[in-house]
């Protein structure tokens, strides 16, 4: 099953290219001149909404070849993108109505409620939404660590 996704993914990827999508979306962004940031916010906003309905290997395999062209056209760093793309998929694993993640406690967990675990996974959801606000505001912190590896 993880090989079906992959190479599906691999075939919408060449899709995408070849259909010229990312480089329209590039386009589409530049018409409206809004602030790089605000262009991060809503990519953040898709990848919450995905994640409650979807696993995060085929969200990011999916979302990955359109949106990066456009997150790197902005001039961000392609590292801190990949490390906002994971925990903004973490924070849709994990929020409801339908964060996977949660269904996978549940299931291990049969006594407890699905509401006790929701409210359990609550301080975690605020922790990773600081994360990301502190990683947005400060990306020095994200690639920090990666710079040394050049």
């Amino acid at each position: 099953m993880l090989f079906m996704i992959l190479i599906g993914a691999l075939i919408f990827a060449n899709f995408i290219n070849y259909t010229t999508m990312p480089a329209d979306l590039k386009g589409f962004v530049a018409q409206f001149q809004v602030h790089p940031i605000l262009v991060i916010v809503a990519i953040c906003a898709i990848y919450v909404v995905l994640g409650t309905a979807m696993e995060e290997l085929s969200m990011i395999l999916l979302t990955v070849p359109v949106l990066f062209p456009l997150v790197v056209a902005l001039g961000f760093d392609p590292v801190w993108f990949g490390i906002i793309v994971v925990i903004v998929v973490q924070i849709g694993l994990i929020s409801p109505p339908v964060g996977m993640n949660i269904f996978v406690v549940k299931s291990l967990l049969r006594h407890v409620t699905i509401g006790t675990v929701f409210r359990g996974v609550t301080p975690f959801s605020v922790a990773l939404v600081a994360l990301l606000a502190i990683v947005v505001a400060f990306p020095q912190l994200a690639t920090y660590l990666p710079g040394f590896m050049k």
